[in-house]
């Protein structure tokens, strides 16, 4: 109803200030003078009467009203200004009668439109009190609304506390809470049942969190607690029989026990379950556990060990077998029979694939298999198969117990020799016993980089349970290795040419030992190189050096002797060549012996036949270099013999030098090169021969006309190299 009567208050106001504008614009139009009658003179501005009158600015007051246009008309017609002015005073007073008489004709109007503006007052009053009311209550309803506002923030706070708290103790009630169906199952189900290892996971968070009430103190804790402790005793049970029936099962012969170890991988949260609540049968499972294994490990490697023994060559070195000894050697009646060929002791042939890839990770042997084809292996093939097996089943065991049992680092390693500890030991004692009566070195080389490539291979699966064990095994081979090398090494030393029977003048059958062992040596050596091996190599090699020197000396010619050392010096580098590199230092020390050697042979085949020119050639250079060639002129008769001796048997004597260097050499290709050197030396002399006589001193010699052309000398030089 308020809304109303302002709409019609306002509706009243609207009509009566309309009205009352329209007689306001009446009045004003009544009211408005006629311009054009009342266009007044400015005569106040020519008060001569003035005090403070100026004629400068009369002058200038004169002249403005002269240029008015209505002065200017009156002063034309002549008007008299007294009665132009009394007739405009007239005509004011006219209409200052007629706009009265025009107030008094609109009285009515005037009155008419005072009455109204006073109503307009009253009912703009009537507004402004009904304005002042409405103020009044919208004052009132801000200060309800913002009442109504911080109950609102009041209530918010209350209901974020109330569902905070809700939200806790919902948790807290299905925390506690033990509901039907993880009792049953726990009670009932299997321990494979993936239920029961839900309900388990379960069962282990609310043990846990009643762990952690139970330090809070609080109440509700104790409503459950007993519950909660007779479902941790029957999980408990439960998980005990059947991790130590998977464990038994490990007993049974013939059982692949990595079958159950996966198994027991599946269900690990269950150690990890009795770990956290029941020490003690954690405890009894991994004690079973460790000792199941490492008396399952141990007969295992034992047996297996065994077999494998029964595989091994029966023909094995011994302390007599050395690189020094010779072939003729006698033993006692009750001595065991020496190795057909000792060469198959220091000769690397195939045993050096064992450090293959595909064979150093092959299938491990199976001595039953072997017994039956009546198949028979050397030491190190024994022991890669023996070792392969114990990293396989080593890297295996040690990912399931860090895994399984939860350990890491050195409680990892400590676990890890609890099992395999007493595997290890038997391998080592194993090791001891070959190792102190064995006098194979190439197998025990073998032996150190078939451990050294296994524990490349654990570092690279970041497996380090085996590392120690790796390291006592090298402890054992090393110094075993080094013996047996400086044993041949002595050999070599005190070797006696005169009791190492007929001389011969072909490779030595020590030196060819050697060869084969060294390049043996060296070609193993290769990937993981060894710097005392290298240095116990440099001593047999200065050892064998001193051997074919001494055995060299025992041939009475020079010739014989240089035949020997190039032909065991060829021998040497053309074994090393094999499979050593071509920059070793074996190989270069052996390539310079050859070089030196070959070349005082060349010296010593051409002296024979050609002797007498070759001296007369060397003595006539130093005699130049003197400034005394002179002193060889009176030698014409030496000069004639030496030329038409030359001229006569060169083709004999080079024929003959040619057959009698590749009968004295094994190596054809190396008796070609001798005599290819040889034949080249000879151009070279009989160069020097044609030199020496076009010098001045010789040049009036009639027997230089008998010289053979060299050109013509070295086609038929040709002709007599030999084609291999």
């Amino acid at each position: 109803m308020a809304d109303r009567a302002v709409t019609a208050a306002m509706s009243d106001v609207n009509t009566t200030v309309h009205s009352t504008a329209n007689s306001m614009a009446y009045l004003q139009d009544e009211m408005k003078p006629d311009t054009d009658a009342m266009a007044p003179l400015n005569l106040g501005d020519l008060d001569l009467t003035t005090d403070e009158f100026i004629l400068d600015e009369v002058d200038i007051h004169i002249q403005a009203n002269l240029e008015d246009d209505l002065v200017k008309e009156a002063l034309k017609t002549g008007v008299d200004l007294r009665q132009y002015s009394k007739q405009v005073e007239d005509e004011l007073q006219r209409i200052e009668q007629a706009s009265i008489k025009d107030y008094i004709k609109e009285s009515q109007n005037i009155a008419s439109l005072h009455n109204q503006i006073t109503a307009c007052d009253s009912i703009l009053e009537r507004m402004e009190g009904m304005l002042s009311g409405f103020q009044s209550d919208l004052s009132s309803i801000s200060s309800e609304i913002q009442t109504l506002q911080q109950q609102s923030v009041s209530m918010n706070m209350r209901l974020k506390n109330r569902q905070a708290v809700r939200s806790h103790l919902s948790q807290l009630v299905d925390e506690l809470v033990v509901p039907g169906a993880m009792i049953q199952v726990i009670l009932e189900s299997p321990v494979t049942e993936q239920e029961f290892l839900e309900q388990l996971h379960e069962l282990n968070n609310k043990i846990n969190f009643a762990k952690e009430l139970s330090f809070r103190e609080t109440l509700a804790c104790s409503d459950i607690q007993d519950i909660v402790d007779r479902l941790k005793i029957k999980a408990v049970t439960k998980i005990r029989e059947f991790i130590l029936q998977k464990i038994y099962s490990f007993r049974k012969p013939m059982t692949n026990y990595q079958i159950p170890q996966n198994t027991l991988l599946k269900y690990r949260f269950f150690y990890q379950f009795l770990l956290a609540n029941e020490r003690t049968v954690a405890k009894e499972i991994r004690d079973e556990y460790v000792d199941t294994m490492s008396k399952i490990y141990y007969s295992y490697f034992k047996s297996y060990s065994g077999r494998l023994l029964k595989v091994q060559y029966e023909e094995v070195a011994d302390k007599d077998d050395l690189m020094g000894v010779e072939d003729t050697a006698k033993k006692g009646f009750f001595s065991k029979p020496s190795l057909k060929s000792r060469n198959t002791i220091f000769t690397l042939g195939q045993r050096g694939a064992v450090l293959s890839p595909a064979e150093l990770e092959g299938p491990i042997l199976i001595p039953h298999t072997a017994q039956r084809g009546d198949c028979r292996y050397p030491y190190e093939t024994l022991f890669r198969s023996q070792h392969y097996a114990l990293l396989d089943n080593g890297c295996r065991e040690f990912l399931f117990l860090s895994d399984f049992f939860m350990v890491a680092g050195n409680s990892g390693l400590d676990l890890f020799n609890s099992v395999m500890g007493k595997t290890l030991s038997l391998f080592l004692k194993s090791m001891s016993t070959y190792v102190s009566d064995c006098y194979d070195s190439i197998a025990v080389f073998l032996c150190i980089h078939i451990i050294l490539r296994f524990r490349a291979i654990t570092n690279k699966r970041t497996i380090p349970a085996l590392d120690k064990y790796w390291d006592a095994v090298l402890e054992l081979l090393w110094p075993r290795f080094e013996l047996i090398l400086e044993m041949n090494i002595q050999s070599i030393r005190n070797t006696d040419p005169q009791k190492l029977g007929v001389l011969d003048t072909r490779p030595h059958y020590i030196t060819r030992r050697y060869a084969e062992f060294s390049s043996a040596i060296v070609s193993i050596n290769q990937t993981f190189t060894s710097e005392r091996t290298h240095t116990l190599l440099g001593q047999l090699q200065v050892e064998v050096e001193n051997f074919v020197l001494k055995m060299a000396a025992e041939f009475p010619s020079r010739r014989d002797q240089l035949i020997f050392l190039i032909n065991n010096y060829d021998m040497m580098l053309s074994v090393l060549m094999e499979r050593a590199a071509d920059d070793s230092k074996e190989v270069e020390g052996f390539q310079q012996l050859l070089q030196a050697r070959s070349q005082e042979f060349i010296e010593e085949i051409l002296s024979s036949p050609f002797g007498g020119m070759i001296a007369f050639v060397k003595e006539s250079e130093a005699l130049t270099e003197k400034g005394q060639l002179d002193r060889l002129k009176n030698d014409e008769a030496r000069i004639t013999q030496l030329v038409r001796g030359f001229s006569s048997t060169w083709k004999q004597s080079v024929e003959a030098l040619s057959q009698d260097v590749m009968r004295s050499f094994t190596n054809f290709k190396n008796g070609t090169g001798i005599i290819q050197g040889a034949l080249t030396q000879l151009i070279q002399y009989y160069h020097g021969f044609h030199k020496v006589l076009a010098q001045p001193t010789f040049r009036s010699l009639a027997v230089r006309s008998e010289l053979i052309n060299l050109h013509h000398l070295m086609v038929e030089v040709k002709k007599h190299k030999p084609n291999f």
